[in-house]
C-alpha cells in the first residue's frame, strides 16, 4: 500500500491490488485531483477514512458510438418531459449526487471535502454537471471531469423516474458531437450496462487515456 505525501506524484497503476486500491494520503488540491485523472486514478472513499486512490481492473467505461437507447426511453424523449441543460445548476446537482438515497448503498462516498474541491474544478472549466428539469425544478442529473477526449464520469442522481437517463443520453449525445471518444463509468453498474457500458482491461484504458489526452 502506498501512503502519498505533499509531491504530487502517483505510483504506477499496474502496483494497485486485486480490488484496484493504488494509495492512500495525500489531498484534493486541483493539481493532485488532475495528474490522478491523467493516469486513470480516482479518489473513492468515506467521511471516516484517509482518502483512497484507486485504478480498478478491469474498468467500466462507455464508447459513445455504442450508446444504447431503449424503446421506453426513446418514448420520454418523444414526449419531452425534460428539459436538459449543461453546466446550468453544478454545484445543486453535486449537492444532489451527495443527498439522494441509492438502492442497495448506504450513505454516500461524496464528502464535504470531495464536494467542495469539484467545485473548484468547475470553477475552472474542467468539471461539468448535465441536468434533467422537469417543471422548472431540477429532477436528475450527473457530473464528472473532462479532459480531452475523455469525460470522466463520478456521479448521478435521480428524484423521478428516467430523469438520470435522460440526462445522461442527452449528455453522452452531446460529448459525442463535440468529438469526446470515451466515457469512463469506473466502476460495474447494471444501470449503465443497459445503455451500453462495457468492462475493459485497465491496460487498454490506459493505452486509450495516452490516445485521449
Amino acid at each position: 500500500m502506498f501512503l502519498l505525501n505533499e509531491k504530487i506524484e502517483f505510483p504506477s497503476v499496474d502496483l494497485a491490488d486485486k480490488d484496484g486500491l493504488l494509495a492512500i494520503g495525500g489531498d484534493l488540491s486541483t493539481e493532485r485531483l488532475l495528474e490522478a485523472y491523467r493516469h486513470g486514478i480516482f479518489p473513492w472513499y468515506n467521511d471516516d477514512e484517509p482518502i483512497c486512490w484507486w485504478s480498478p481492473d478491469p474498468r467500466f467505461v462507455l464508447f459513445p458510438e455504442k450508446l444504447k437507447i431503449s424503446k421506453s426511453m426513446q418514448q420520454v424523449f418523444r414526449k419531452q418531459q425534460f428539459y436538459f441543460t449543461v453546466n446550468e445548476a453544478f454545484p445543486e446537482v453535486i449537492s444532489r449526487c451527495k443527498e439522494v438515497n441509492r438502492k442497495n448503498q448506504e450513505g454516500t462516498w461524496i464528502t464535504t471535502d470531495v464536494k467542495e474541491a469539484y467545485i473548484r474544478l468547475h470553477e475552472l472549466g474542467i468539471a461539468h454537471s448535465a441536468e434533467a428539469w422537469l417543471n422548472g425544478k431540477l429532477v436528475g442529473g450527473l457530473y464528472g471531469i473532462r479532459i480531452g477526449k475523455i469525460f470522466f464520469g463520478e456521479s448521478m442522481f435521480s428524484l423521478v423516474s428516467n430523469a438520470s437517463k435522460f440526462a445522461f443520453i442527452s449528455y453522452i449525445q452531446q460529448l459525442k458531437n463535440q468529438s469526446v471518444s470515451l466515457i469512463d463509468c469506473q466502476i460495474y453498474s447494471e444501470h449503465l450496462e443497459s445503455m451500453g457500458a462495457e468492462m475493459i482491461a485497465r491496460s487498454d484504458f490506459s493505452k486509450l487515456l495516452m490516445q485521449y489526452l
